[in-house]
């Protein structure tokens, strides 16, 4: 007798297919007419199926075949698990022509989740095979994350941070304003903010993601109150509510600043700008190699496509 099967081997497609027949059909006669089986090898299939499972997948006691609730779950989960079969089929075809499986992207808090999603639906569009994941980094935490093969492309880096066995690009300049809310005491002052002024009022920063050491802070001042917050997104909110006061993106803050929700305070240091690149691992693929990201490279190419993440930031 052969030796029992295991839960594994029973969730086969040709046993999916056995059991899928015998429903249908209601019996296990024209299911084994159907498949060209002897009944009492369907039988037993059957039953080895059940026993690796420790379920019982039909009611023998009715006058048809009739699926257990366990059965009916097999059959429903069973279609999912042969759809897959087939997609991983079509995917390891598509990536031996060159498509990565997975292609992931490191985006800095600055660049444009609305323009990133539209990249990523134009990048669907083409039918790829190659899944995409996004990781949300802010400071250093973007280039890190390349560097440790945790992302195959960063977006947002530091011109001036990219060393070496990695490639970069200009991805453009990205502007900040010092804002608060209304209600904020700095929003009264007038003229220009001094260190003093800003130091006696709390700021509000986003953490770094780095996962080495402290990371970086910007523009805090030595003995300065500070909220720390996980995302830009975060550190909007917060000075909405005039928790506390900082340097924002002027494309995020420029419609509440349009709204009157945020007040633009010129600040001794001047306005603050800083040169932004994306970056990828050394060398470039061709064609015919790495297609997920030469994709990804030659559509940043476009001027406007390096604008819009930085410049689209008006989302919820």
């Amino acid at each position: 007798m052969p030796p029992p099967i295991s839960a594994r081997s029973a969730l086969s497609a040709e046993n999916l297919a056995l059991v899928e027949a015998v429903a249908r059909l209601g019996s296990m006669a024209a299911a084994s007419r159907e498949l060209g089986m002897v009944p009492s090898a369907l039988t037993y299939r059957i039953r080895q199926i059940e026993d690796a499972l420790d379920v019982l997948l039909f009611d023998r006691s009715a006058r048809r075949a009739m699926l257990t609730s366990a059965g009916e779950e097999l059959l429903r989960a069973g279609e999912f698990l042969l759809n897959e079969f087939d997609a991983v089929a079509r995917r390891v075809k598509r990536v031996a022509t060159g498509w990565e499986p997975q292609f992931t992207i490191a985006a800095d808090a600055l660049i444009s989740r609305a323009t990133l999603f539209e990249l990523c639906e134009a990048f669907y569009a083409t039918g790829a095979p190659t899944r995409l994941r996004l990781r949300a980094e802010t400071l250093s935490g973007t280039l890190e994350a390349l560097q440790n093969g945790l992302a195959d492309l960063a977006l947002g880096v530091a011109a001036d941070s990219v060393g070496p066995g990695l490639q970069a690009a200009p991805l453009g300049t990205a502007g900040f304003v010092y804002a608060v809310a209304p209600h904020h005491p700095l929003a009264r002052l007038e003229g220009t903010l001094t260190e003093e002024h800003m130091r006696q009022h709390r700021a509000v920063a986003v953490a770094d993601s780095t996962q080495r050491g402290r990371g970086v802070s910007h523009n805090l001042l030595p003995g300065q109150d500070v909220l720390t917050v996980p995302t830009m997104q975060h550190k909007l909110e917060a000075q909405l509510r005039g928790l506390g006061a900082g340097f924002l993106p002027t494309p995020l803050a420029q419609p509440y600043i349009n709204a009157g929700r945020l007040v633009v305070k010129p600040v001794q240091q001047g306005e603050r700008s800083f040169r932004v690149a994306y970056a990828w691992r050394q060398t470039r693929p061709s064609v015919n190699n790495a297609r997920a990201l030469h994709w990804w490279l030659d559509h940043l190419k476009h001027a406007g496509t390096r604008e819009a993440l930085l410049a689209n930031h008006h989302q919820t």
